[in-house]
């Protein structure tokens, strides 16, 4: 027979997250009174060591065999309080939360309307808690490999790093070539180092990796599998060209940038495309950003008027040292901060970050290559966080580039220059500028093939198109499936620095299942009752996961335990309840109902 529930009750303060809204000490005393509850205390913070050795001293002391914590958001400490009660041998999931910080004190100011519906929230949980059961906790072996998706400075640093501890990476990249976008840049901000400096040793330590394999001119086109055990199929398109003509830094591709080991095959002029199938524990994502297009912006003239240019073709002009403009030298050189960002209009409300330094950069080249040619540029804000970025900014003005704070919105041509209309905004009145080049300083977006690999990989993306990390604090480069990293701009737009430094997370992260060789697997999942299931398929057809699966000799639905994530969507679908979602079972529900309306 089994046990009474014994449930120990513990309301956190939060120090005053709670606690300014919600009387603590009233909730601790209604909870004592609710069936099952063998003890009820409250702490300044529960999450803390001596939080958690309070939990495990009564779990001793009064036998408890359920556990109810009332604090934050079970995503921020549910671990936490499973790993305590664990400790002491206790089953960890029979320890759940009350979520009354983010559901109760920080969106209520009524004190006491705040603690009584604290108290609803307790009771319910503590009624669900009184008919939990033990699961049991399972682990899966891991593929040794990681799959990193991206060959710009992102996908490299990632690579490198995993490389180095000994595991196999393979690389995959779109283009035809290593580099990504940084491949495009000339100098960098704030050290002005030569991009192909940077580069080049970079690219060359990936072709020589021998725990690297890169695929170019290749995709992912399918992927099937969990965290530890992926099974990803990669579409090639193999390249043919000569050492000689790469448009890139570094060393020409070598034959096992084209997927193959050993000598190079002769070149053919119509390589068959190639299906490779990869095993990996881990895979990080690295696709990068798309650049904006101007022509979404027709009134700034781009495409109508060669004397305005783009940032990027900026970059290419001062590698060339040319800047002429129909075979003249500018005299005038304005610069135009924000497009393609901070734009409601294009649906880019974002800062790109970038823009403003790698402006103070040009407009600071500029200079020293032109020292008699004037240097304006118009902005809304500069923004230059970044170590040594103020400085850098300091000493492009001291250069004699002038910044004028200024809304341009439109570009016209009179004779053989270009007039900026617009705003002075810090005057508030109108202006026109002329100007005999005209540099449209654009933003980041997210690529336009994100979509595909967001479908490819069940990876959700913010509202801006971007990946969606799991945690903006806690989480940064984790997602919401397991074992997939992000790194560097196809989470947000970074500088190098950041994009580095995420590249290198997310490297150290991917890493943690590799070097266990095992991973824990979800418990909380959604069981079949052959006997009720009909086989129809429905539980097949909504699940985001790929967990069921139709046993076609049975004509049952099967669950892959591993691949689910216990969302429920399946149980609520099945026409004949043939699903049961383990620890949120029909009961238990009813039961919070119950205890909310009663």
């Amino acid at each position: 027979m089994e046990p009474k529930p014994r449930i120990g009750v513990y309301i956190c303060h939060c120090g005053v997250n709670i606690s300014a809204t919600v009387n603590v000490k009233q909730v601790a005393e209604y909870a004592a009174t609710l069936p099952g509850v063998a003890v009820s205390r409250d702490y300044l913070y529960m999450c803390s060591d001596p939080g958690q050795g309070l939990i495990q001293q009564d779990i001793e002391e009064y036998g408890l065999n359920r556990v109810v914590v009332a604090s934050c958001s079970p995503r921020m400490h549910e671990p936490t309080f499973r790993g305590a009660a664990q400790q002491v041998g206790l089953n960890p999931y029979l320890v759940e939360m009350a979520n009354i910080r983010e559901q109760c004190s920080w969106v209520h100011t009524d004190r006491e309307a705040a603690t009584e519906k604290a108290k609803s929230l307790v009771a319910s949980v503590v009624a669900k808690a009184a008919l939990l059961q033990p699961l049991e906790e399972r682990e899966v072996g891991v593929t040794p490999g990681a799959l990193v998706i991206g060959g710009g400075i992102a996908g490299m640093a990632a690579a490198l790093d995993v490389a180095d501890t000994g595991f196999p990476v393979y690389l995959v990249e779109k283009s035809d070539h290593l580099g990504g976008r940084l491949a495009d840049l000339n100098r960098t901000f704030p050290t002005l180092e030569p991009v192909e400096e940077l580069l080049g040793p970079l690219i060359e330590r990936i072709q020589t990796h021998p725990n690297v394999t890169v695929f170019l001119t290749s995709r992912v086109v399918e992927v099937e599998g969990y965290v530890g055990n992926f099974e990803l199929a990669v579409h090639s398109t193999p390249v043919s060209r000569s050492g000689s003509d790469s448009p890139h830094p570094g060393p020409p591709p070598s034959e096992r940038e084209r997927g193959g080991r050993g000598e190079a095959e002769p070149e053919t002029s119509n390589p068959e495309p190639e299906t490779h199938t990869l095993s990996v524990g881990s895979i990080i994502i690295a696709t990068g950003y798309d650049v904006f297009d101007p022509h979404r912006k027709p009134e700034l003239g781009y495409g109508q008027y060669s004397n305005v240019i783009t940032s990027l073709e900026m970059e290419r002009r001062l590698a060339e040292r040319d800047l002429s403009v129909d075979g003249r030298t500018p005299k005038h050189v304005a610069f135009i901060q924000c497009v393609g960002s901070r734009d409601v209009q294009v649906g880019n409300p974002y800062c790109s970050r970038v823009c403003c330094m790698y402006t103070a950069k040009q407009s600071r080249l500029v200079r020293d290559m032109l020292p008699e040619t004037d240097v304006t540029v118009f902005f809304m804000d500069v923004r230059t966080f970044g170590k040594g970025a103020e400085e850098f900014f300091d000493e492009a003005r001291a250069k004699g580039v002038l910044y004028r704070r200024g809304n341009i919105s439109e570009i016209i041509r009179r004779g053989d220059r270009v007039v900026l209309v617009g705003e002075d905004t810090l005057l508030a009145r109108p202006i026109e500028f002329e100007a005999d080049l005209v540099v449209l300083a654009v933003g980041m977006e997210a690529r336009s093939d994100t979509a595909d690999l967001s479908t490819l990989l069940k990876l959700p993306r913010s509202s801006d198109g971007f990946f969606l990390e799991l945690h903006p604090k806690l989480r940064p480069v984790d997602t919401a499936v397991d074992g997939v990293f992000l790194a560097g701009c196809c989470q947000a737009p970074k500088d190098i620095p950041d994009t580095v430094a995420q590249a290198k997370a997310a490297a150290s992260s991917a890493l943690i299942p590799l070097i266990r060789g095992t991973v824990p697997a979800e418990s909380a999942t959604a069981v079949v009752d052959e006997e009720w299931c009909a086989g129809c398929g429905m539980c097949v057809e909504v699940c985001p996961f790929g967990a069921p699966s139709l046993d076609l000799l049975w004509g049952v639905s099967k669950i892959n335990p591993v691949l689910c994530k216990g969302c429920g969507t399946c149980a609520v679908t099945c026409p004949s309840k043939a699903i049961r979602l383990q620890h949120f079972t029909a009961k238990q529900i009813l039961a919070q109902v119950d205890a909310l309306v009663g």
